[in-house]
């Protein structure tokens, strides 16, 4: 088997899907800008081309990345993404959060290349094992390569991009067949920070925890330390709540209630909402977005590009970007499912729970369904740094689909 055998286009669907949502990203994040009033959006689609084209000119060269190398160099990786989130706490730009570095025009978000190296570290350390791990124990090693990206990342402070850690370790673990039981306590931790705001619901919740470990059969000494996690997490959420940023607070106040705040902290939520519903089902036609042109709706460009999208194409126009999506992630899965060797089937899995991860998120929160994270829509919105690192993984995605495809016949 000769490497020109070897260096194929993958699943054409999935490259067909990517490329053409990114063109239409650009087209849409060129609509954000078409303003009454010139900002900076205005003309900010040239750099998104200029992103596009470095994305797809990287994609060329990590598709004749073999799947072997990957797994030798993941450590390397690791570290490389651990010393970049060190650095942009250091001298990084931006502020709430302060997570970029900038090469003059242009910036450098390390966080994103961090999602792709954890997920290449868990894959190694997951496809490493003999067997599936059979208790919580077991799961340090995962734990620690997911934990200390994650501390970096809300030192920032960015509890959105810490949440896809949270997504990816989750989805490995079911993805290296750990007992749903397990995934179950793993969660039950974050589950209790969500729900201790409510003394109430927090004690229904600890019983019920209390009730399935007891049945569940668990040892005493993961009983304990799953109860123990989550009083803690129970007692921390004051604190926590505290030490968040003055904005972040308010996004999670708007999402519980954006009419308390309509001028303020609701205002994002509220006018993603008039511009999708304004659009109808057919929308207002492509730039002639009212609540956008008129500046009403924030962040266009970024994280409420799913409501450009709404009101100028209407629902008729997010479904189609939607199931575009949909058949891009159920290819990648399916993908997985065929890999030959247990590193590639994990890694393009993580590669899926973090794009499923961002698309959930950013149209979540356009429609109200979840908190604002300020997380980008795959291929669609407006992020250097998150496009070419969405090509990177596709060459990855495209090079297992290849591999497994070749060695199948």
């Amino acid at each position: 088997m000769t490497e020109r055998e070897l260096i194929g286009w993958g699943d054409g669907t999935v490259l067909a899907i990517a490329l053409g949502l990114s063109v239409f990203g650009v087209a849409m994040i060129y609509s954000a800008g078409e303003l009454e009033i010139a900002s900076t959006v205005t003309g900010i689609w040239r750099k998104q081309a200029v992103w596009l084209a470095i994305s797809i000119a990287a994609f060329v060269l990590a598709r004749r990345v073999s799947v072997r190398w990957l797994e030798w160099v993941a450590p390397i990786a690791y570290v490389l993404a651990v010393l970049g989130l060190v650095v942009v706490l250091v001298i990084g730009g931006g502020s709430e959060p302060r997570s970029w570095i900038r090469f003059g025009p242009f910036g450098f978000q390390p966080s994103e290349f961090a999602k792709l190296a954890t997920v290449l570290l868990l894959a190694r350390l997951a496809s490493g094992r003999e067997r599936p791990p059979d208790t919580l124990w077991d799961l340090w090693p995962y734990l620690a390569v997911v934990v200390l990206p994650v501390g970096l990342i809300l030192a920032q402070p960015d509890i959105g991009t810490s949440a896809v850690f949270l997504a990816i370790f989750m989805a490995l673990l079911y993805w290296a067949n750990l007992p749903v039981s397990r995934l179950v306590m793993v969660l039950s931790p974050f589950v209790s920070l969500a729900l201790a705001f409510s003394t109430a619901l927090w004690g229904v919740w600890f019983l019920l925890l209390v009730a399935f470990l007891y049945f569940s059969r668990a040892y005493l000494s993961e009983s304990l330390a799953v109860a123990l996690a989550n009083v803690t997490m129970g007692v921390v959420v004051r604190p926590v709540w505290q030490g968040l940023a003055g904005y972040q607070r308010s996004r999670i106040l708007a999402f519980i209630q954006p009419e308390a705040d309509p001028h303020g902290a609701g205002w994002h939520l509220i006018q993603s909402q008039v511009a999708i519903g304004s659009g109808g089902w057919l929308g207002k036609g492509f730039t002639a977005g009212t609540q956008k042109r008129l500046a009403f709706l924030p962040e266009q460009h970024t994280d409420f590009i799913v409501a450009v999208v709404g009101e100028e194409l209407g629902y008729v126009g997010i479904s189609l970007v939607l199931l575009a999506l949909a058949i891009l992630l159920w290819r990648v899965v399916a993908i997985a499912e065929r890999a030959m060797e247990p590193f590639a089937s994990v890694l393009v899995f993580g590669i899926f729970a973090f794009w499923f991860a961002h698309v959930m998120a950013n149209v979540g929160m356009a429609v109200g369904l979840l908190p604002i994270t300020g997380l980008p829509l795959p291929f669609v919105s407006y992020g250097g740094s998150f496009l070419l690192m969405s090509f990177v993984s596709l060459a990855i995605v495209q090079r297992v689909a290849s591999e497994s495809r070749i060695i199948a016949q």
